[in-house]
């Protein structure tokens, strides 16, 4: 197992390819530009590369999702979702051999991937959306239909958190017990089933979740300055980027809604908020492996 020297050195390469090509950008841009603006903007500049390199997992299934909704050739003998589910385990297969993730990072990552498949089973079974091409690996309960590269969807969100949470080194104030929020987590999960038979708590969980983080700031180095935002708003920009990946994905037809099956419509603003609450247990989850550092 690699400890987190080891796992820091991975990290770092990005730092030193930043150092190395960054003073090159600001060169350039100081002939254009006062200095406060260049600063700002290479700041700005070094976030999306680490962000990129955080959403790493997630942009490369993405990108599959897409390429392969509108080219894949109909006469291969492998199905499309059987081609991305063998893709995804191939880029987590990678991503340890060359420690990009840890054992115990990807552990997580697994548990949310099951957690996520088991919701998918129950929700395709009810209705609420639908894979419509045939494949091989796939689970099956009730009419439900469900194919096993989708849990990879929510392992993304999971590698994203856990490695966002290194590359900006994360520092937080005022952050609660861990098992307030585990308790919160597992009210999210089980309202995801229940709400079809009982009263829908969404709100309630809003709520929860709104006075558990109301005075969690999280605070994150770019590069030259340490920022702070509050937790929930962060929460709230990590979910508005899923719901634009949602869109993408429902695009190129991996998955659909029942309002979609007829031609292709932007997914509801209301699955945000179902993101947003799905997002904070695979956040959770992470905290297990990254414990929240106090500033």
């Amino acid at each position: 197992m690699m400890d987190e020297e080891e796992h820091g050195q991975i990290d770092s390469r990005v730092d030193r390819t930043i150092a190395l090509i960054l003073p090159q950008v600001e060169d350039w841009l100081a002939r254009l530009l006062p200095a406060w603006l260049v600063k700002a903007i290479s700041e700005f500049l070094v976030f999306v590369v680490k962000q990129a390199w955080a959403c790493l997992f997630g942009g490369l299934l993405l990108a599959a999702i897409l390429l392969t909704g509108f080219w894949y050739p109909a006469d291969w003998p492998l199905a499309r979702y059987d081609f991305l589910f063998l893709y995804a385990v191939g880029i987590q297969v990678i991503f340890l051999l060359t420690r990009l993730e840890r054992p115990p990072e990807a552990l997580v990552i697994l548990i949310f991937h099951i957690v996520g498949t088991v919701m998918e089973l129950f929700k395709t079974s009810a209705g609420s959306w639908v894979y419509p091409e045939a494949n091989i690996f796939r689970l099956e309960l009730a009419g439900g239909a469900v194919p096993l590269f989708s849990g990879f969807m929510y392992a993304a969100v999971g590698s994203y958190l856990a490695r966002v949470s290194r590359t900006h080194e994360f520092q937080f104030t005022y952050y609660p017990g861990i098992w307030l929020s585990a308790v919160l987590a597992i009210l999210i999960y089980v309202n995801f089933f229940s709400h079809h038979f009982l009263p829908d708590i969404r709100l309630a969980l809003f709520v929860f979740a709104g006075l558990l983080y109301w005075r969690t700031w999280v605070y994150f180095r770019v590069w030259r300055w340490q920022h702070r935002m509050p937790l929930l708003l962060g929460f709230f920009l990590v979910a508005l980027f899923i719901w634009l990946a949602e869109n993408i994905g429902t695009f190129a037809g991996a998955w659909l809604y029942p309002d979609q099956e007829a031609g292709w419509r932007i997914v509801s603003l209301a699955k945000m908020g179902s993101w947003y609450l799905l997002m904070i247990i695979s956040w959770v989850l992470v905290t297990l492996v990254h414990r929240p550092v106090a500033k």
